[in-house]
């Protein structure tokens, strides 16, 4: 639980170390000369730093330290956003067109922040044959990997072959741009194999 910020009277140190409105230090004072300094520049005395010996107390607007408290804290918040592992199947037969829609979505995954899990699930006697099965990862994180960087290299569990894959720390936004004009080039050619179809 957080512990509430004391101000002004509800200090109780004898002696505080005060940091002046300015931000300059003024030094160890009592309690009392502390307040009086904060009264005369009509603002707060908050206590910053509690546990320290004198406790640290500043001469403030308390109502702008607090919103900027919440600003700040909101902030971290949204850069602290819960980074989800999304999961890719392949499978080692997989066929082209499989391959590249599962690629977009791993590209998606990777784009919006989240890490990318690539498993490939072998079958019957296939499991004898685990350089296929890197192959296709490989394969795989070739299609993807102007967004993606191998955080975990191939390992072979029982008949699971994964992956780890997170985005590229350079160019988020270029990423972004790329796979909304890949996803622009595979619609096109979608109308036209149906326009030669028909």
């Amino acid at each position: 639980m957080a512990q509430r910020t004391r101000l002004n009277q509800d200090i109780t140190a004898p002696q505080v170390r005060l940091i002046g409105a300015a931000g300059e230090q003024v030094g160890v004072v009592s309690i009392a000369e502390a307040l009086e300094q904060a009264s005369q520049a009509n603002q707060d005395l908050v206590e910053i730093a509690p546990n320290a010996s004198p406790p640290v107390v500043k001469i403030l607007d308390w109502g702008k330290y607090r919103y900027e408290q919440t600003k700040q804290d909101q902030k971290n918040k949204r850069n602290q956003r819960n980074q989800e592992v999304k999961q890719v199947r392949l499978s080692l037969k997989i066929g082209q067109h499989d391959l590249e829609v599962k690629s977009r979505k791993a590209r998606q995954f990777l784009v919006n922040g989240n890490k990318v899990k690539v498993s490939l699930r072998f079958r019957g006697r296939e499991v004898t044959h685990p350089d296929l099965g890197k192959a296709v990862i490989y394969r795989f994180v070739e299609t993807i990997e102007d967004v993606s960087v191998v955080e975990q290299e191939p390992q072979l569990s029982g008949r699971e072959m994964t992956m780890l894959l997170g985005i590229k720390k350079e160019s988020p936004s270029n990423a972004k741009d790329e796979n909304a004009q890949g996803n622009g080039q595979a619609d096109q050619a979608e109308r036209q194999r149906q326009d030669a179809a028909a």
